[in-house]
């Protein structure tokens, strides 16, 4: 005999936990772009054209309370506001790229998690998203961004190479820079971000579930 939950069976109470879901994902994508507009770069690791924002950590308590895909919806938010305010110089590439490198990190990040709520499985999911991000990251900057980008301010991508022979003498070449740059600086935002959220979360989360 096929059971139902007092939530799947009660309208009124799917209607509810569905706007409260639509109204975290607004407050929390609103959150994560003012975040954006707090930048700083890691002159020791990438060219400051690189900069570190931590818009993340509100996806990524969101994903972790309310599933992946509120996760994936409010970085989709995210990257509309940060479109409407800044608008885009690489014809909607640059967001697109950044949009699937937040995904990459918040989804496996957030389903761990999912499988099983407890802290040895929100370490391993954050492990595992910064992991998934930063060689998203690498492809994404050797195909896709840094040719946009490129494009975009009349350059050629030579140029980014040499800011980052600038830094490590041993990049040498566009594959050189994205796995020695822009990898670790992925890999020190993952970390830092994961860090933040796992202090935050649980004073958030009830907050975000109505529990609070």
């Amino acid at each position: 005999m096929k059971t139902t939950t007092a939530a799947t069976a009660n309208p009124t109470v799917r209607t509810t936990t569905t706007t409260r879901t639509i109204v975290c994902v607004g407050m929390l994508a609103a959150i994560s772009t003012i975040l954006m507009l707090f930048e700083f770069p890691l002159p020791f690791i990438a060219p400051g054209f690189y900069e570190l924002d931590f818009s993340e950590v509100p996806i990524l308590i969101g994903a972790f309370a309310l599933g992946p895909v509120a996760g994936v919806l409010t970085e989709l938010v995210k990257i509309l506001l940060n479109l409407v305010i800044n608008g885009t110089n690489t014809a909607f590439v640059g967001e697109f790229a950044n949009f699937v490198m937040g995904c990459a990190f918040v989804v496996p990040a957030s389903v761990i998690y999912k499988r099983k709520k407890n802290r040895q499985h929100a370490m391993i999911g954050l492990v595992a998203g910064t992991v998934i991000m930063s060689v998203a990251a690498v492809f994404i900057n050797a195909l896709v961004l840094l040719p946009a980008y490129a494009k975009a301010f009349g350059m050629p991508v030579d140029a980014f190479v040499q800011m980052g022979t600038a830094i490590n003498p041993a990049i040498n070449g566009i594959w050189t820079f994205v796995l020695l740059a822009v990898a670790p600086f992925n890999l020190i935002k993952g970390v830092l971000v994961s860090v933040i959220t796992v202090l935050l979360y649980k004073h958030i989360s009830p907050i975000l579930k109505g529990t609070r």
